[in-house]
């Protein structure tokens, strides 16, 4: 088992990071590249650092997003200001340097995003954690935070139980939202921040599905199907690109764009009918006209599958939506393909969800993310009130605000007398 204290040096600062996602080991890298006479030390519940990190990049790791950064900025919805200052300050840019400074290139993709050119995260969490010890950070797992003692040491528990105390000249907590708690985040901090008067927003799942009452016809025989090449629209948005068909209802990455309004929707008590274009590529009318010639001897279903290129699970959606029967008129089956009504009930659990919402209140955090409350504690991540889509937008959000942490933390250590 590691030692739970850090090693101290003759007239050394210590600054603990707790977390071992993306947010915690840029922000000690930050602080332990400073060469500042600090020793950093990483704590983490789990086995191994970067676990969520590693089955994100499982499909091709999506570091971040190459939209100019306006646009880039937007994606965070209300949250934009706060982070725009971490952001420009490590824009997706320096993201990518960075990365190519670890030996992993990277390439944009067809879609716009950004991914290492190994197309997984092992290789770069693999160098990341060599430079990371090259810098003289250590590593103390298997160690869940518990809060702070009445005079402000950090208190840590072992897996039997047992627990220690450690003073730290600062601390960035960077210990992730709610979702996947398998893989370590489990949102118990907030609990320990509300007890210190902290407002924390209530964590919500965020880039998740939602439930639909599916006919168990179409649950049956269409549950993990694929709906490509569509576009979806919610109170005023519309998102293009795919989603599938699950046992529960319907996810996917086109979900996740509208996640945010629907979320709120359902939240307030109001509709949440999602509208599905199954052919967004075609405008009405030549949608019309290709349904307009002549069906022959054709079932319905090998007709929509030939003029408009429909996939059976499309054609299944078209049905469950109307009851049985589909208009014979072109026009108002075009109409159909192209806004198919579909009413989703709840969202997905934030176990289920890919990241999470809610969060520190911005309100509580100075410029450089300390806690007014806590002064030396530092929080970045998805610990905080913010929430984006897939595409790169999350990853470069955890990074830029845990560099801005760990400059805060300096900045802090800096101006505080020797012990």
């Amino acid at each position: 088992m590691e030692p739970l204290l850090p090693i101290v040096t003759r007239n050394s600062r210590i600054a603990v990071v707790i977390g071992g996602g993306p947010a915690g080991l840029i922000a000690a890298e930050t602080l332990a590249a400073a060469r500042a006479g600090i020793e950093v030390t990483v704590y983490d519940r789990m086995a191994t650092i970067g676990r969520k990190f590693l089955i994100a990049g499982r499909g091709g790791l999506n570091l971040t997003h190459s939209e100019p950064l306006p646009g880039f900025l937007a994606r965070y919805r209300g949250a934009a200001p706060a982070l725009v200052r971490a952001i420009e300050a490590f824009p997706p840019e320096a993201l990518r340097a960075w990365c190519e400074g670890l030996g992993q290139p990277t390439f944009v993709g067809s879609s716009g995003r950004v991914f290492p050119k190994a197309m997984k995260a092992s290789p770069l969490l693999r160098a990341w954690r060599a430079r990371l010890a090259e810098l003289g950070v250590r590593f103390v797992l298997r160690r869940r935070w518990t809060g702070w003692t009445d005079d402000g040491a950090l208190v840590f528990e072992g897996p039997g139980g047992d627990s220690a105390a450690i003073r730290a000249d600062a601390t960035i907590l960077a210990l992730g939202g709610a979702s996947w708690p398998r893989l370590g985040s489990d949102g118990g901090w907030a609990a320990i921040l509300r007890a210190r008067g902290i407002a924390v927003a209530p964590l919500r799942p965020a880039n998740c599905g939602f439930a639909v009452e599916w006919s168990e016809h179409l649950r049956a025989r269409f549950a993990g199907a694929p709906l490509k090449r569509i576009a979806l629209s919610f109170g005023g948005e519309s998102v293009r690109g795919e989603a599938t068909i699950s046992a529960r209802g319907i996810e996917g990455g086109a979900v996740y764009a509208l996640a945010a309004p629907i979320r709120e929707a359902l939240a307030d008590g109001r509709d949440a009918t999602v509208r599905v274009d199954l052919r967004p590529d075609l405008s009405d009318a030549e949608a019309a006209r290709r349904l307009a010639a002549p069906r022959k001897k054709q079932s319905l279903a090998n007709f929509l599958r030939k003029t408009l290129g429909l996939a059976p699970a499309a054609i299944a959606l078209l049905h469950e939506t109307k009851g049985a029967g589909l208009p014979a008129d072109p026009a108002a089956l075009a109409q159909r393909v192209k806004s198919v009504a579909l009413r989703v009930t709840a969202p997905f659990p934030i176990d289920r969800a890919i990241s999470t919402a809610g969060g520190i209140a911005f309100a509580e955090l100075d410029e450089a993310l300390m806690l007014r409350r806590l002064p030396g504690v530092f929080a970045a991540g998805e610990m905080l009130d913010w929430e984006a889509p897939t595409g790169g937008y999350l990853l470069q959000a955890c990074f830029a605000t845990g560099i801005r942490a760990a400059e805060g933390a300096l900045g802090w250590i800096g101006q505080r007398p020797a012990a």
